[in-house]
């Protein structure tokens, strides 16, 4: 992904999650994805996929179980 997409990136996820701090950064030696952070954390990857003229991006976020709310407490 190059500067502008993943600026665009950005400001669509910024949009869509309604949180400024969201960040789309590109990684290192990877020219097909980008990571994603909230602050300085991480919180996953964006993958770019073309087929057939048309681009779609997926974006992963693994979440651990250690990391959920105690059931109840939401």
């Amino acid at each position: 992904m190059n500067l502008i997409e993943i600026a665009r990136l950005q400001l669509y996820l910024r949009d869509r999650f309604n949180d400024q701090a969201l960040e789309v950064r590109p990684r290192t030696n990877k020219d097909d994805s980008a990571e994603v952070y909230i602050a300085d954390e991480f919180i996953g990857v964006l993958f770019r996929d073309e087929d057939e003229g048309e681009v779609s991006y997926d974006f992963n976020m693994a979440i651990l179980e250690f990391d959920l709310p105690e059931a109840g407490s939401a």
